[in-house]
C-alpha cells in the first residue's frame, strides 16, 4: 500500500528527483517556459507554483524561503564589482561589469513574477501538449508555462532533422537498389 505517499518517482532517487525540480523551476523562472515531458511537467509544476504564492508576500522571510526551496546560494542576486569572474565561472559578467547571465533568478521571481499575480489565487502555469514526441524514446512532450504570457514566449521550437535525415537516406538507397535493378545485366565473358 502506498499510504502518504505522494508525487512522481521519474526513475530516480530522491535526491536527484530534488536536484531535477530545482532546475527544472530554475529554467522555468528564468524563461517563462519549458519544454519537457509530461510527468517531469507535472512533477515541477506545484513547486513553481508553491514559489510564486511565498513570493507574493514579498518579506524577506518569504525571500529566504525561496532561496531555500530552489537551493542554491549563487541564486540570491549579489554585487557584481565585488566578485571576481575567477571565483565564479559559471557566471558571464560583460565588460561593463554587469551580470548577463547568472544569479538573478530570486529577483525575478520577487520584482516581475509575483507582481503580475498579486490579484491571482492561484493557478500561474499551465500545461499545453505538444503535437509531437521526442525523437530519442518516443516521450510526449508539453510545454509548462506562465498563464497570461501570451506575448511573451510562445509554443515553438526546432524540429529534430533526424528522422528527416534518415528519411531521405532511405529514399536515396530506394532510388539507387530501383536503378541497379532496371539496369540490363552485363553477359558474362566465358
Amino acid at each position: 500500500m502506498r499510504h502518504r505517499v505522494a508525487g512522481y518517482k521519474l526513475g530516480r532517487d530522491s535526491e536527484h528527483r530534488l536536484a531535477m525540480r530545482r532546475n527544472m523551476a530554475i529554467a522555468f523562472f528564468t524563461h517563462g517556459q519549458i519544454t519537457t515531458t509530461l510527468p517531469r511537467a507535472k512533477s515541477v509544476q506545484p513547486l513553481v507554483e508553491k514559489l510564486i504564492t511565498i513570493a507574493k508576500r514579498g518579506s524577506l522571510h518569504a525571500r529566504r524561503q525561496v532561496i531555500q526551496a530552489l537551493g542554491n546560494p549563487f541564486l540570491v542576486d549579489f554585487d557584481v564589482k565585488t566578485v571576481d569572474p575567477a571565483e565564479v565561472p559559471q557566471y558571464k559578467i560583460n565588460r561593463y561589469g554587469e551580470l548577463t547571465r547568472g544569479p538573478r533568478v530570486v529577483q525575478k521571481i520577487f520584482n516581475e513574477i509575483a507582481p503580475s499575480y498579486s490579484d491571482r489565487q492561484g493557478g500561474y502555469t499551465r500545461i499545453v501538449k505538444l503535437a509531437r514526441r521526442r525523437v530519442g524514446d518516443g516521450g510526449a512532450l508539453c510545454v509548462l508555462q506562465l498563464v497570461g504570457k501570451e506575448e511573451g514566449p510562445q509554443v515553438a521550437g526546432q524540429f529534430s532533422r533526424r528522422r528527416d535525415k534518415a528519411n531521405h537516406r532511405m529514399e536515396y538507397a530506394a532510388k539507387l537498389r530501383k536503378a541497379k535493378a532496371a539496369e540490363p545485366a552485363a553477359p558474362a565473358s566465358a
